[in-house]
């Protein structure tokens, strides 16, 4: 009797390590796939970058005159496409407009918008980037203006219209480097 009473969970032991050996190589297998995916394809880096809301994306992006591409860089980097989004200052949505902002634009398109609305959100913010293009003259430095503000950035470029060499707001300086980044595989992967 002693002997089955001692065996018993030597037995479950042995079963017990196995299991948790058999997940680890699941696991590992799991984890070399995907890494075996993202090197070999780009599908996978989709998930990464994906194209949700496109159909307000584009509507918005022809009605403003505005690069698919860089909307959704600007989402990713804002929200990561979390519709319900808010930040500790108060920024609201997909690309995370303070109320002023949304206010003021809404207002100048004459609608009545829904900061946490998709549509209303992508409506509003690529009108406010469409703006800050026109305005600043260079895309790099509407970037930099979408996080920064428009009179800072008028006040760091040498010129009105001139190209940004220095961004002081280290916020705001990686800021434009993130989403100039997802711009750049949005490009490459659609």
């Amino acid at each position: 009797m002693l002997f089955l009473t001692h065996s018993a969970p030597k037995k479950q032991k042995r079963r017990a390590g196995f299991g948790r050996f058999a997940a680890f190589i699941l696991l590992a297998i799991a984890i070399a796939g995907i890494v075996y995916l993202c090197i070999g394809t780009k599908e996978p880096i989709k998930i990464i970058y994906p194209q949700k809301y496109s159909v307000y994306v584009e509507k918005y992006a022809k009605r403003f005159d505005v690069d698919e591409n860089l909307i959704y860089a600007i989402i990713k980097i804002e929200s990561n496409f979390n519709p319900n989004a808010e930040s500790d200052a108060g920024a609201k949505g997909l690309m995370q407009l303070m109320d002023a902002t949304s206010s003021e634009c809404a207002k100048k398109l004459n609608v009545t918008a829904d900061p946490f609305d998709p549509e209303d959100n992508i409506m509003l913010g690529t009108y406010y980037l469409s703006t800050l293009i026109d305005s600043c003259g260079s895309t790099y430095n509407a970037i930099a203006a979408y996080n920064g503000g428009l009179a800072n950035v008028k006040r760091w470029s040498k010129d009105e219209y001139g190209e940004l060499s220095d961004i002081p707001f280290k916020e705001t300086e990686e800021y434009v480097k993130r989403v100039l980044d997802a711009y750049d595989n949005y490009c490459k992967l659609y």
